[in-house]
């Protein structure tokens, strides 16, 4: 089906995106702030449509909220003038329960898109969602953890408390948004992990102490470990890429340890690879996995899905580095030298053929791809 994508460019929009790239056939139009003027004429021609657009913060309350009322109210004008059935699922959120500016903002949202959906004849889903973290959100904005992964990286304690809270990782609620669009209820309430916030704090530091800068995974042994751990290494990249690592020498010759790890399961395998050749090209969902070139030169190269910029790593086997790819991001590794490339790949989970969380794309992609 042809699916409309409010709020494509943030975090649960580019999270929902990705999926929806990954596991389906749906053709996705994404709408931004640049083409919001469109959202009438998209909608028109769409199936479906997932909203997502929202103002988490701003300089006022009332901006909040009524940022909020402003976009359900195009978003219900544009489905009224389409005039048609449309399944729509909205993403809402815990806080309409509550007082507060953010709540009141989307419930008001909810409810006028809601209303426009069903006198049109069609299917209205709210998808409520607990709080939410994952790979590139926005410290201050969309998550207390990415402010906390921001803290830990830059040296900082920020304030702390002792609250318990319910988290969901972005991908998962972005499947619950997928499945939503077949849904024979109204509303779906996805369930998170319930931790507490200052337990949040203390695993980020845990992660950091282990992991940078010298790669050591840490204990990868339960899915939320892994969710956050993917969440707090995205933070890191580029900029602290790639991992040094420390060669042993002697008379016999060099003694190189590739990968640690602390705990979970955990994989190894390496590659030969002929001149002029290129390996990977693809991307994952969830999967830690890292490159290490043993012997011969290579470049690694990575785009991070939906986005232009493509980023390049000159490696070789003299000078021992790792690279782990993040969540999202296309990559590819291709053999620069005149000899005979051997890479090591460690992935923190066994290969299995039936779920391989690999998704073939190209990291170098055409340029009409990018078009929207």
């Amino acid at each position: 089906m042809k699916i409309v994508l409010t709020g494509a460019q943030g975090f649960l929009g580019w999270h929902t995106r990705l999926r929806l790239a990954a596991l389906t056939e749906h053709e996705v139009i994404p709408v931004t702030r640049e083409n919001w003027t469109e959202l009438p004429h998209l909608i028109a021609e769409a199936d479906s449509l997932i909203h997502l657009a929202g103002v988490n913060r701003a300089a006022t309350d009332d901006e909040v909220e009524n940022g909020n009322v402003d976009l359900g109210t195009d978003v219900a004008r544009a489905i009224s003038a389409a005039s048609r059935p449309l399944r729509v699922v909205m993403s809402g959120t815990i806080q309409v329960e509550r007082d507060n500016a953010y709540g009141r903002g989307k419930r008001k949202a909810q409810r006028a898109i809601a209303a426009a959906t069903t006198t049109t004849g069609g299917t209205f889903v709210d998808v409520c969602l607990p709080n939410l973290f994952g790979e590139h959100s926005l410290p201050r904005y969309n998550s207390f953890v990415a402010t906390f992964v921001e803290a830990t990286i830059d040296g900082y304690t920020p304030e702390i408390n002792d609250n318990s809270v319910e988290l969901l990782h972005a991908q998962d609620a972005a499947q619950v948004l997928i499945d939503a669009l077949d849904s024979d209820r109204d509303r779906l309430r996805p369930t998170g992990v319930q931790t507490g916030v200052a337990d949040v704090w203390r695993l980020i530091q845990e992660f950091h102490h282990s992991y940078y800068p010298i790669g050591e995974i840490p204990d990868l042994s339960s899915k939320f470990r892994v969710d956050l751990f993917n969440s707090y290494r995205a933070s890191l990249f580029p900029q602290r890429y790639p991992i040094n690592l420390v060669p042993h020498s002697d008379s016999r010759g060099s003694f190189v340890e590739t990968v640690r790890c602390r705990g979970g399961e955990g994989q190894s395998s390496f590659s030969t690879t002929v001149p002029g050749v290129t390996r990977g090209e693809h991307y994952h969902l969830k999967k830690i996995e890292r490159f290490a070139v043993i012997q011969g030169d290579a470049r690694i190269s990575l785009r991070k899905m939906f986005h232009n910029d493509v980023l390049n790593f000159d490696v070789s086997g003299d000078r021992p580095v790792a690279i782990d790819m993040p969540v999202g991001w296309v990559h590819n590794i291709t053999n620069t030298g005149q000899g005979v490339l051997l890479t090591q790949f460690w992935s923190h989970e066994l290969f299995r053929p039936g779920a391989p969380d690999t998704f073939a794309e190209p990291v170098h992609p055409a340029a009409e791809e990018f078009s929207q």
